[in-house]
């Protein structure tokens, strides 16, 4: 008989609460933390035996894919002291994520002036094959080679595995999947945003720039690579800028953060996630500062302090109709001026992109 300590247990919450997003019209799903595990150490009687404390996990059971082998129930074995958020405003990030879709060499191969990335939740191919048929097709714009992919979480629920499924067929497809081992939910949407960042750095850097992109947006990219065909590739972003916020202290409210998580009552400038622009320049001068700021779950807010760290300051755009929070009516004149906008539900975007692309007269 050993004698040993450690047992490691974890509580999974789920949300299934779909609230209206705090920067327009649009909505997204909300989900608690799937993972907050707490370490509890066990003094054990001799009749028991345990396992070898090098292979307890520390974030309890969890689900990982790959693209030839899937394996169910398995544990992982990471032994970071700071993956147990002491707070559900934190986020578990710097964290040992992986990539269990990957696309490591596209980037290379296609070279681009600009990569779009769109965060969408692993079941919603509609919207991923509605952008693939319209304005993330659309390359090379103006001798500019523009490079589409979309970022994933993993699926939850009861069809989780038959969603992984077709997520791996899909990825056998197009070709242009990323895919985190972390859970897709509302409340990761900093960890989403990060990763998206070590890919970038890690796979794109010889791109100049990268837009985040929601998957409910309309993109003119026409308008967008004449921007940056102007704009500087040096600690560069822009979008719908945000200089005045304040910091949400109402319990009932999707964005609350408690004073002890963020003092501030008001929130540095940031990006608004519906979509922004940055030089590749950014992606790993980022991910380095993360390193030094508390990472909260709002992720757009959390890219502004880590902005803020850096002393780099926003870019504004063009003009104020570039990117847009409410939807804006579709006319052929007003989406030609755009660069980014919020849709209405149900908006069918082939057919707005279709009137987009015939000769009219100059607006």
């Amino acid at each position: 008989m050993k004698k040993a300590l450690a047992t490691l247990t974890h509580v999974v919450s789920e949300s299934r609460n779909e609230d209206i997003q705090h920067h327009g019209g649009k909505t997204k799903r909300f989900c608690l933390r799937y993972f907050i595990p707490s370490v509890c150490l066990l003094l054990l009687i001799s009749t028991y035996t345990i396992w070898d404390s090098e292979f307890l996990p520390s974030w309890g059971a969890t689900v990982m894919w790959r693209h030839d082998s899937i394996i169910t129930n398995a544990t992982t074995a990471t032994k970071y002291e700071d993956a147990a958020p002491a707070s559900p405003y934190i986020v578990a990030y710097p964290h040992d994520y992986h990539f269990t879709v990957d696309e490591p060499e596209k980037c290379e191969q296609q070279k681009p002036f600009v990569v779009l990335v769109v965060p969408v939740a692993p079941h919603n191919r509609a919207h991923r094959d509605a952008i693939r048929r319209t304005w993330g097709s659309e390359s090379p714009v103006s001798g500019k080679v523009v490079s589409l992919f979309f970022l994933l979480g993993l699926p939850t629920g009861e069809d989780a595995e038959r969603t992984q499924r077709q997520v791996l067929e899909e990825s056998r497809e197009h070709r242009d999947l990323l895919q985190g081992d972390f859970l897709d939910c509302y409340n990761n949407l900093t960890i989403k945003t990060m990763l998206m960042l070590e890919w970038l750095d890690s796979r794109c850097s010889m791109a100049s720039y990268a837009m985040k992109i929601d998957s409910d947006m309309f993109l003119n990219v026409h308008n967008l690579v004449d921007m940056l065909l102007n704009a500087s590739k040096d600690k560069y972003m822009t979008g719908c800028v945000s200089n005045v916020a304040v910091v949400m202290r109402d319990p009932g409210s999707k964005w609350y953060l408690p004073v002890e998580v963020f003092p501030e009552s008001q929130f540095p400038h940031y990006a608004l996630g519906l979509g922004y622009v940055m030089s590749l320049d950014l992606p790993g001068k980022l991910v380095e500062a993360s390193r030094h700021v508390k990472a909260v779950y709002i992720e757009d807010v959390y890219l502004g302090l880590c902005m803020r760290y850096l002393g780099i300051a926003h870019t504004d755009p063009p003009h104020l109709y570039s990117f847009n929070v409410d939807p804006v009516p579709y006319s052929h004149c007003a989406y030609s001026r755009l660069i980014a906008t919020t849709t209405y539900n149900n908006t069918d975007i082939m057919s707005l992109w279709v009137d987009l692309k015939r000769p009219s007269p100059v607006c």
